[in-house]
C-alpha cells in the first residue's frame, strides 16, 4: 500500500511539517506500506484561474500534485488552520487537481490530522478541509486528530515531548490502514 504524506503548510518551522514527520515514521514502520513524503512546496501553482487554465492548461505543480495523488492508494495530509479554515494553498491545490477527469481524488481515503498552537488544534480547519475533498468523491476517514498547543508538543529533534500524542497517533493510523485494507487499497 502506498500513501502519500504532506503537509499543506510552505514554512520550513511548521508544527504541520512536525506532525506528518511523526504519522510517516509511523506508516514506515507499518507492514506493506511505502510512504511517499512529499514537502509541499512541491506542489506551488497560482491561484485557479479558468483562463489560465484555458490558455496554458494546468501548471506545472498542479501537475505533479495530480501524479503523486493517482499513484497512491491513500493519503493523509496534516493541514494547519488559518482563521479558523482551510489553508488557501491546500484549497487552491484542491480545485487544481479537480480540473482533471478522472478526479484523481475520486474514491481515494484520506486521513486528516492537523496542528495548531491554540487549544482547538486546528479542528476547524479540519472540518473545513472534509468539504471540498468530500464534494470530488474522496473518501475522508471519519476520525481526525487536531494536536493542540502545537507548539508545546515538539522537542528540539521534532519528536513529540508527550508519548501520549505518539500512542494516539499510532492507534489512529493502525486504525486508518486496516480501514484502507478493507477498501482494498494497495491490493
Amino acid at each position: 500500500m502506498k500513501i502519500l504524506a504532506f503537509a499543506a503548510s510552505l514554512r520550513k518551522g511548521s508544527f504541520n511539517r512536525k506532525f506528518i514527520a511523526q504519522a510517516v515514521e509511523v506508516f514506515r514502520a507499518s507492514p506493506g506500506v511505502s510512504v511517499d513524503h512529499a514537502d509541499y512546496r512541491e506542489f506551488e501553482m497560482p491561484i485557479y484561474d479558468g483562463d489560465l487554465e484555458e490558455s496554458s492548461g494546468i501548471p506545472k505543480g498542479g501537475q505533479e500534485f495530480i501524479r503523486r495523488i493517482q499513484a497512491a492508494d491513500a493519503l493523509v495530509i496534516s493541514t494547519p488552520e488559518y482563521n479558523g479554515g482551510i489553508p488557501g494553498t491546500l484549497k487552491n491545490a484542491i480545485d487544481w487537481a479537480s480540473r482533471v477527469d478522472p478526479i484523481p481524488f475520486d474514491g481515494k481515503p484520506i486521513l486528516l490530522i492537523g496542528a495548531s498552537p491554540g487549544g482547538l488544534g486546528a479542528v476547524r480547519s479540519l472540518w473545513h478541509t472534509r468539504v471540498p475533498l468530500e464534494a470530488i468523491g474522496a473518501f475522508v476517514y471519519p476520525e481526525m486528530f487536531g494536536l493542540s498547543r502545537a507548539h508545546q508538543a515538539f522537542d528540539d529533534k521534532g519528536n513529540f515531548v508527550d508519548a501520549e500524542n505518539r500512542a494516539h497517533l499510532e492507534e489512529l493510523i493502525q486504525s486508518y490502514l486496516k480501514f484502507v485494507g478493507e477498501r482494498g487499497a494497495g491490493a
